[in-house]
């Protein structure tokens, strides 16, 4: 039976029966679980050792950079993997960005200054840009919307591992082994990833007689990177009036609008812009979009807190975290299971969006005096919002586009999450740092304040400053943690805004399919993996 389109633009299909999933299907998901978990786990054991990774290669103004590198990697590459992915097919496409990822992670532990880092982070983030768009899109292949519900706990379980082990792991590796160990503790689980998906993954072949289209992933390349850069460097390495960040952002413009011009006349773009005519995709991109702001944002910058504020070791404030990771896998969990059962999102989706902008308000509240029970409240409100919109945003993005799309619907949702993650880095690093260097210079003098916004501030060496000079600094970070969370929160309403505009259009996969519906309902059922 054929999909049709409502008049707002959301496809719909007869709905499917829920038939029981071949044997092999669980196998495979496990092997994509390990994959997703090298992702995530790399996110947050980096994120808890940057502190002592930038005290030791030298300047906080650094900071936003070495995260900056990758997700700008990350989010250039991300259409192309998916759209490789649709063409060739997806096996040794994944596999290829699992190679990339890990020849980055083994090069970015042997970096000898912060310029070789933030270069090797970005090779890693290059096949990082494979690694998730590959699990999500996959999974999407495999498992119809409605019936993903089935399996979420096991994406529940590899969020707790990654969320939870991730900090404690990171801070366990930097204070005791160093934080090189922090990039080539993914090469062991690299290979069983490898292994795995090389011996349980067995999906058909592709062979595309479409040519890649060079010329849109090349425009979409230097309009993101002109975007990144523009972000970063204005307001700190030059004025936002100066030709630099004025030409960035010209270029940015240029960029932008040849991409749209050439992906509206090549036979085969790399983000086919009819994805786009979908209200709820479009829609569901800008939320995802924030998520991304904010989540980057905030793993960058509460440990940091922590340790400089609070007073914690790398491997506590890995665990001071854990209110809002253990709050993100229950309300994901949760949502997921419900989403199953009733076919309804929407409501999570505004929830979650309410709760992020609540989370990021009160953490913006944070001074020198706030106790770490209080600041976990704080998180675990945090987490809660992001728990409820990060699997349902891929879930009605994937829902939104016809199969033959689900490779570049599941890119560009990713896309647009990295890129808000590179933008919420980008931004609020800058805020950031010019809050410490504006607060140091107030208390202490211009020579103080250039200090704090590029020399070595490893939080391991605070204790030895002069007490005037540490409780200097200790209020400086303070404040420019009050300011990443205040515009966080201010950012955060516009998605809980674009929530409620959001239609709730049946899931691919429900179990009311007629049983003359379900003999044709089967033909366009999603691929199933053979058993193994």
């Amino acid at each position: 039976m054929s999909r049709t389109a409502t008049p707002t633009g959301e496809i719909t299909e007869p709905a499917q029966s829920t038939g029981k999933q071949p044997a092999g299907v669980r196998m495979v998901l496990f092997a994509l679980m390990i994959a997703m978990l090298l992702a995530m786990l790399d996110n947050m054991i980096v994120g808890t050792a940057m502190p002592t990774i930038v005290g030791e290669l030298g300047g906080l103004a650094h900071l936003s950079w070495v995260v900056t590198a990758y997700t700008l990697a990350t989010a250039a590459s991300t259409p192309i993997w998916g759209k490789l992915g649709d063409m060739y097919g997806r096996k040794g496409v994944f596999l290829t960005s699992i190679v990339i990822f890990l020849i980055g992670s083994a090069l970015s532990g042997m970096a000898q200054d912060m310029g070789q880092l933030i270069g090797f982070r970005a090779v890693q983030g290059l096949g990082a840009g494979g690694l998730m768009v590959g699990v999500m899109a996959i999974i999407g292949d495999l498992i119809p919307p409605r019936e993903r519900g089935k399996y979420q706990g096991m994406m529940a379980g590899v969020m707790a591992i990654a969320m939870i082990g991730g900090p404690l792991v990171g801070g366990t590796i930097t204070d005791h082994l160093g934080w090189r160990w922090s990039f080539y503790i993914n090469l062991p689980l690299g290979a069983i990833a490898l292994v795995m998906v090389t011996a349980v993954l067995h999906l058909p072949k592709k062979r595309s007689q479409a040519r890649i289209d060079y010329a849109g992933s090349a425009l979409l390349t230097i309009g993101i990177t002109s975007l990144v850069l523009l972000t970063t460097w204005g307001g700190t390495e030059y004025d936002w009036a100066s030709k630099q960040i004025v030409g960035l952002g010209a270029l940015a413009l240029v960029a932008l609008v040849a991409f749209v011009l050439v992906e509206r006349k090549v036979s085969d773009p790399v983000l086919p812009l009819r994805i786009f005519r979908n209200a709820n995709f479009s829609l569901v991109t800008v939320i995802g979009f924030l998520v991304g702001f904010v989540m980057f944002g905030s793993m960058t910058f509460l440990p940091l807190f922590q340790q400089t504020v609070q007073g914690a070791s790398a491997t506590n404030s890995g665990l001071l975290l854990l209110p809002m990771l253990l709050s993100m896998m229950a309300v994901s969990l949760v949502a997921g299971r419900v989403t199953t059962q009733s076919g309804k999102y929407k409501i999570f989706v505004t929830g979650g969006g309410f709760l992020i902008t609540a989370g990021l308000a009160l953490l913006s509240l944070m001074d020198v005096g706030t106790t770490r029970f209080t600041s976990g409240l704080y998180m675990a409100v945090l987490g809660a919002g992001m728990g409820f919109l990060m699997q349902t945003t891929m879930l009605i993005a994937q829902n939104s586009v016809e199969m033959k799309d689900m490779g570049v619907g599941s890119s560009s949702a990713t896309l647009f999450r990295t890129i808000g993650g590179s933008f919420g880095v980008a931004i609020l690093g800058a805020l950031f740092t010019n809050e410490v260097t504006r607060t140091m210079t107030e208390r202490l003098g211009a020579a103080a304040g250039k200090m704090a916004g590029g020399a070595q501030m490893d939080p391991k060496k605070l204790p030895s400053l002069p007490p005037a000079v540490k409780d200097a600094y200790a209020h400086a970070v303070a404040s420019g943690a009050h300011q990443v969370f205040l515009w966080g929160a201010i950012v955060s309403v516009i998605g809980f805004v674009a929530a409620w505009f959001l239609k709730e259009v049946p899931l691919r996969g429900g179990p009311a399919a007629k049983p003359a519906e379900a003999g044709a309902a089967d033909a366009e059922k999603p691929m199933m993996v053979e058993a193994v």
